[in-house]
């Protein structure tokens, strides 16, 4: 099950234009905006594929440890899911 735009609860982000996203295939060394909806969207979504069970409560965990505890060294995609991994 997809984690959706309407499952975020943190209101800040910015989107980039429907139909315009560049975020697919797996985490890499692009950098990580966490305002950015799209991206955290792309990472909880990719680290959901991975997980056995996924569903909004644990998206909705994943998206407030991106909001109040990623460390400020997590700057690819790749180190965000690498930290997320770790943190839950």
């Amino acid at each position: 099950m997809p984690f959706l735009k309407e499952d975020l609860t943190h209101q800040e982000y910015n989107w980039d234009l429907p139909g315009e996203s560049v975020f697919s295939g797996s985490p890499s060394r692009r950098a990580f905006n966490r305002y950015n909806g799209d991206q955290v969207l792309f990472i909880i979504n990719f680290y959901g594929s991975m997980a056995d069970k996924f569903s909004v409560v644990e998206g909705r965990k994943m998206e407030e440890l991106i909001s109040n505890q990623l460390p400020l060294e997590a700057k690819s995609e790749i180190s965000v899911f690498n930290w997320l991994r770790t943190a839950l």
